[in-house]
């Protein structure tokens, strides 16, 4: 038991579902109940709109959604006992919609707290669904004045100050902060940004989501800083977990934070590898699917794609398929076979020469007398894509695409081809990037030959074919892209830092004309702050060229 002047408030780092609004409380209830029983805690604090999930999106639309969120939120009240605690959820009063904070237990609401500040940039549309509130929400609990802010509310000056004028030692933020590469050092900065704005700093409990939803990732970590902005406890990255943080006044009298759990982060190969792995398996699971088939080529993406898909699901759930053709390469068969072996997957061999044939013979007439070139490259793509998505539909396995973000930027995929697919789990992997995560994942154990890192890449759809036959080195390619695509630079401006004119200029013309493919290709896991899907959305008919 904790001294009785020791404030104990639980961090319930927890895995919500979108729409489930049954299980979430389900999850909510048993995260309460371990808190007051094991924990000992006084206080559970959870994630923004913890009851819906996040984000909920059009489903704040349907009066029926929120109805069901507001009975679930009536029955937490009622059945959480012994312990109170700070639930995220919509909140609908005098005709306008809340994203709102309330404190609940022992069948009563003791308060609620209206977001003030909604991001509406990147992948949030929360003015899309709420209005924002204007009041600050202070409670007494055991002697100790909290305020509630949720996510938002600690990126940007207001909210924390005012929580804290109107009489906060302590303030809880309740978060659903999705994942990209240095985000976890980002939201300690903007902590330590918001106690710099004070004349007297207070601790704040810093709360966030895990687990995937679509293409977005919440990657936990949780923490605590104390007055000053220091770091006091952080929490697991991509995995669940129940922290207890206990509070007691100084000689001063101002409440401080013990010491508890400090985990570093991951490194960013590790960091994005947990990513990628948390969002396919969230994906598959939370839609129901028994297991994923992917086409395995031999090469550095489907490797890649096929050690996520067997450290998220297990090996048991995924089936691999070599499609070889005509132009495919013994040392690719030969990789694919020992890739799938060393990971223990099913693995089939289904050649596509009788098919491609097929379809050369009945397109004869209509191609007679013109040059082979990249009509019967994709073809040959699109003969795997139908053989992969007929595997689907027979298995109810779910088809992972092995498209990596280079790719995806400038078209250099096949529609209806190897972009077929369910969920694309390195979508927004740059290809300089998969070479690291792969060696990251061998360094786990390997499972990817070392030949297959040091041969050219090739999608082997013609005689001695290689990447770098249609598109710029890929070190290349991915530093352009990036200023492109991710910081919206112009061709001009990427000249100036060194690049080939023509280079870029062909790069920019081909992330535009490209577009109409990308709106067309299965969502993936977001690890960077400008993924293509819900971050960067471009017009596919537009004049716009430079």
């Amino acid at each position: 038991m904790t001294d009785s002047s020791v404030l104990r408030v639980a961090m319930a780092q927890i895995n919500l579902t979108v729409g489930d609004i049954a299980g979430n409380c389900e999850r909510i209830l048993a995260a309460c109940n371990e808190a007051r029983d094991r924990l000992h805690a006084r206080l559970v604090v959870f994630p923004e709109l913890t009851v819906t999930g996040y984000p909920p999106e059009d489903l704040l639309l349907r009066p029926t959604f929120i109805r069901q969120a507001e009975e679930a939120l009536t029955r937490l009240a009622a059945q959480i006992t012994g312990i109170q605690a700070v639930i995220g959820h919509p909140l609908r009063a005098d005709g306008r919609l809340y994203n709102a904070a309330s404190v609940v237990g022992d069948g009563r609401l003791l308060a609620s707290y209206r977001k003030q500040l909604l991001p509406n940039y990147g992948v949030f549309d929360e003015k899309r669904y709420f209005v924002a509130g204007h009041e600050p929400c202070v409670l007494e609990l055991g002697g100790v004045r909290i305020g509630l802010t949720v996510c938002e509310d600690v990126w940007e000056p207001g909210p924390v100050g005012q929580a804290v004028a109107a009489g906060a030692e302590l303030v809880v933020n309740l978060n659903a902060s999705p994942y990209h590469r240095g985000k976890e050092n980002e939201r300690l900065q903007v902590l330590r940004a918001r106690l710099a704005e004070l004349a007297h700093g207070v601790p704040i409990i810093y709360v966030n989501l895990v687990g995937g939803q679509d293409e977005l990732v919440f990657d936990g970590g949780s923490m605590v800083v104390d007055a000053r902005g220091e770091l006091t406890h952080r929490g697991e990255f991509c995995a669940e977990a129940l922290y207890p943080v206990d509070f007691e006044r100084g000689a001063d009298g101002r409440l401080a934070p013990r010491p508890g759990v400090l985990l570093a982060p991951p490194p960013d190969e590790a960091a994005v590898y947990r990513a990628i792995i948390l969002g396919t398996r969230d994906y598959v699971n939370k839609n129901g699917f028994p297991g994923v088939v992917l086409g395995l080529s031999g090469g550095i993406d489907s490797a890649l794609t096929l050690a996520v898909a067997v450290d998220a699901l297990g090996a048991e759930r995924v089936m691999a398929v070599a499609m070889p053709s005509r132009y495919t390469t013994e040392m690719s068969s030969t990789d694919a076979e020992r890739q799938a072996r060393a990971l223990g997957v099913e693995y089939r061999v289904l050649p596509i020469e009788k098919p491609f044939q097929a379809f050369l013979d009945t397109l004869e007439p209509l191609f007679a007398g013109r040059p082979m070139d990249v009509t019967e490259e994709n073809i040959q793509a699109r003969c795997r894509g139908v053989l992969l998505m007929a595997i689907s539909n027979k298995t109810g396995r779910m088809v992972l695409t092995t498209s990596n973000k280079s790719e995806t930027a400038v078209g250099y995929a096949t529609l209806y081809g190897d972009m077929a697919g369910g969920f694309a789990p390195i979508k927004d992997v740059p290809k300089t990037l998969v070479y690291r995560l792969a060696a990251y994942r061998n360094g786990l154990g390997e499972v990817i030959p070392q030949r297959v890192f040091e041969r050219p890449p090739s999608a082997e759809l013609r005689p001695d074919q290689t990447d770098q036959d249609s598109l710029p080195p890929y070190d290349v390619l991915d530093a352009i892209l990036e200023q492109y695509v991710e910081r919206d630079r112009s061709v001009d401006e990427i000249v100036a830092m060194g690049y080939e004119r023509g280079t870029v200029e062909r790069v920019a013309r081909l992330v535009i004309v490209n577009e109409y493919k990308r709106r067309q290709a299965a969502p993936g896991v977001r690890i960077t702050p400008r993924a293509f899907g819900r971050d960067r959305r471009y017009p596919i008919t537009s004049g716009f060229r430079r």
